[in-house]
């Protein structure tokens, strides 16, 4: 716009005033609309500022070129972008362009007789809906200078005002006397009541039906709005209860699981410290030379116990991703072991069939058989041993059977030993650890030391109620047992129920 202000084309002038700068005023209208429809979409302060001013130097730019070549100025006013600026309620955007539209009147103050009348009429008609709805002082002096402005120009425009819009007058007495601009606007009202001074009476009368005809209608609205207003008003408060009452329960939930989340932590830090107090008195009781055994015997447990957990969370995540496999498998069964059942009875009902002798062989079948055989027995002839040889073998396989289960039984009679003498051993440190004080000690709990039959009961016991809860397991717990008997308990829990009866502190 700098550029081509003050610019003297020699050549092909022609071109350069009627195709080149009409092109740039239209390209610059539509920079504009671009950055007015990203002004109004932006959310931060920041943002906003710069689109604002970007938008003032592309409205700066075309005032420019415009006050350089007049001619741009009926060009500028008929152009589609200017219009849909102008059509904006954008408060900042919309007082820009009606500056700019100042800068254009005072330009060519001829330039709306220029254009066609229906540019003239959109222009017109937006300066007045723009001081019929909104209360704004700035948008309205910026207009109201702009329809004083257009009336001082010309005569046949105060004619238009007064024929187009007859309640102009009315508006701009009551809406927007005493905003800071009287001056502009009495002027205006001077030029509109002088041209109006022929058909004063029965612009009064018009003035007057249209006065009665907005109090009737703002009393239809605002007694519609009071009835509406209580349930409003119910609804309103309902949505807040309910909303209030959400929030008071979702800080309620939050503290309760904050309150049992600090209280598990409080149990797992018990619970760790009492093990490690069990473990040190262990440790002080046990005889220096078993403490590598009992550290060993302790890392196998947790290890098992990790190992258990984590299979445990294996398993359960493999049935959760397995159930409808599962499903689908346990149906399958189910039809197969009733198609199963569904044939065996069909089978026998079926009538059996009369014996059938199976067919003899023939002699050509008999001679060949025969001569198998004789080949057979030539090529793999028998061992021969004398009677001597067969009785001494027999002797020495005898005397090692003997050997072997004299053998077998002495082990098996020490091994029976080490395992009482263990399962004594882990009875008496359960016991000594389940021990209590000496101060708090009694006849009974002298009784548990001095006998040996208590605490075997008591495992046995302690068996017993395992293998009954055993019985008593839910179905997802025994999924593994679905295909054995009912009155079946798995090899593996008896041994575990066992073992804990015969050495005690390994389960």
């Amino acid at each position: 716009s700098h550029c081509c202000v003050g610019l003297e084309v020699k050549e092909d002038p022609e071109e350069f005033y009627k195709k080149f700068l009409p092109s740039a005023v239209d390209n610059l209208l539509f920079l504009g609309r671009r950055l007015q429809a990203r002004f109004i979409r932006a959310i931060k302060d920041k943002e906003n500022q710069d689109f604002l001013r970007w938008f003032q130097t592309v409205t700066d730019a075309i005032c420019w070129l415009f006050g350089g070549h007049v001619q741009l100025a009926a060009c500028v006013l008929q152009n589609d972008h200017f219009l849909q600026l102008l059509i904006t309620d954008d408060v900042e955007t919309a007082i820009i362009m009606m500056s700019v539209l100042h800068n254009i009147l005072r330009v060519n103050s001829s330039v709306l007789l220029q254009v066609d009348e229906e540019t003239l009429h959109s222009v017109l008609d937006e300066l007045v809906y723009k001081l019929s709805s909104t209360t704004n002082p700035v948008i309205g002096n910026a207009a109201t200078k702009l329809l004083l402005l257009v009336a001082k120009l010309c005569k046949q425009l105060v004619k238009v005002l007064t024929a187009r819009y007859k309640g102009l007058k009315g508006l701009l007495s009551k809406q927007w006397t005493g905003k800071g601009f009287d001056r502009d606007l009495g002027q205006l009202l001077d030029l509109l009541y002088l041209e109006q001074s022929n058909g004063k009476g029965e612009m009064q009368r018009q003035h007057q039906a249209a006065c009665i005809i907005q109090a009737m209608w703002r009393g239809f609205q605002t007694r519609k709005r009071l009835k509406k207003l209580p349930q409003a008003v119910t609804t309103l408060q309902r949505s807040f209860r309910a909303k209030r009452e959400q929030e008071l329960q979702h800080l309620k939930k939050q503290k309760e699981d904050e309150a049992l989340k600090l209280q598990m932590e409080l149990q797992r830090q018990r619970a760790m410290r009492l093990f490690h107090e069990r473990q040190l008195a262990l440790l002080e009781i046990i005889h220096a030379s078993q403490v590598d055994k009992y550290m060993e015997e302790m890392e196998g447990k947790s290890a098992l116990t990790i190992q258990r957990f984590w299979r445990g969370y294996r398993a359960r995540r493999n049935f959760h991703q397995q159930r409808q496999s599962l499903k689908e498998y346990k149906a399958a069964v189910v039809i197969q072991r009733a198609a199963c059942k569904f044939l065996e009875k069909r089978r026998r009902r079926r009538p059996l069939s009369p014996w059938k002798v199976p067919k003899g062989l023939t002699d050509e079948q008999r001679l060949a058989l025969q001569q198998k055989v004789d080949d057979y027995i030539k090529l793999h002839p028998a061992s021969q041993m004398s009677e001597k040889m067969s009785k001494e073998l027999h002797m020495q396989a005898q005397e090692k059977l003997a050997q072997f289960l004299l053998r077998s039984r002495l082990d098996q009679r020490a091994a029976q030993r080490r395992e009482t003498l263990l399962a004594q051993v882990n009875t008496d440190v359960e016991l000594l650890m389940n021990a209590p004080g000496l101060a708090e000690t009694t006849e009974k709990d002298l009784d548990v030391f001095m006998s040996r039959s208590i605490p075997i009961a008591t495992k046995a016991r302690q068996s017993h109620n395992t293998m009954m809860k055993y019985t008593r397991w839910p179905w997802w717990k025994k999924l593994g047992d679905e295909f054995m008997e009912d009155d079946v308990i798995p090899d593996d829990a008896l041994n575990a129920e066992l073992g804990t009866l015969f050495i005690g502190g390994r389960k």
